[in-house]
């Protein structure tokens, strides 16, 4: 009869693990700091309409802060991989 490997969990080791652990905690960290820029920058594009300034400005800011809410979401996606 023929065995088959199973696919048991490896077993990872002290250093490993908590290595693994740190690179997933490093990047919700740097998630969460793009998130609170997104919204540092939204708030300015907000203030940028409500008080007149030149749509480019304003056109910059959301750019920015639609950047920073794209880099937010790739690091948080990249750290639940990780998980």
């Amino acid at each position: 009869m023929a065995t088959l490997a199973t696919s048991a969990p490896v077993r990872e080791g002290g250093f490993r693990r908590l290595w693994r652990v740190l690179r997933q905690l490093f990047h919700e960290v740097i998630g969460a700091v793009f998130a609170v820029l997104a919204l540092a920058w939204a708030n300015a594009a907000l203030r940028s309409w409500v008080h007149a300034v030149p749509r480019w400005l304003v056109a910059t800011a959301v750019f920015v802060a639609a950047a920073m809410l794209f880099f937010s979401w790739t690091s948080f996606r990249r750290a639940r991989r990780l998980g």
